[in-house]
């Protein structure tokens, strides 16, 4: 490379805390954005149909004694509990969702839903649109333990 290509490339290297951030999201079906009033947020770079899965990725399950635990710090508010399952009688408690699925934000009006697998690598954990989605809109699901949260939090649709 001659050295004003090189220059070059490197005046054009985005220099801002933002770097990483948009080099993750490019190229990619989904992004992650601030969204006003809620934090960041998943959004669709590209269009899904209703029924499309949009993500798939293992989950982490622990039990009562770990989940005690967990309940006291901020993953709380990132683990999932699943709704397929007698949450009464199952010794699993609580999910840790490995993937952008984990920072969906809720909704009452979700346009998609969380849906579960299990494979012979353990729990996975499954986004599927319930309606099209358009590029640039943020995905929500409705979280299935919104009355568990500490009443001060307040959910935005």
């Amino acid at each position: 490379m001659e050295h004003s290509q090189t220059q070059r490339a490197r005046s054009t290297m985005p220099d801002s805390a933002n770097a990483m951030n948009n080099w993750f999201n490019e190229g990619r079906a989904l992004c992650v954005a601030n969204v006003q009033g809620k934090g960041r947020g998943v959004i669709a770079n590209v269009a899904f149909r209703e029924h499309d899965v949009i993500e798939s990725t293992p989950a982490w399950g622990f039990d009562g004694a770990d989940a005690a635990l967990v309940d006291q710090t901020r993953a709380f508010e990132y683990y999932f509990v699943r709704n397929d399952r007698d949450n009464n009688t199952e010794k699993i408690k609580g999910y840790l969702v490995f993937g952008l699925i984990s920072i969906v934000n809720h909704s009452s009006t979700p346009n998609t839903r969380i849906f579960w697998e299990d494979r012979d690598t353990g729990p996975w954990a499954c986004i599927a649109a319930i309606r099209d989605i358009s590029p640039g809109e943020e995905l929500t699901h409705r979280y299935t333990n919104v009355s568990s949260y500490n009443p001060n939090i307040v959910f935005v649709d």
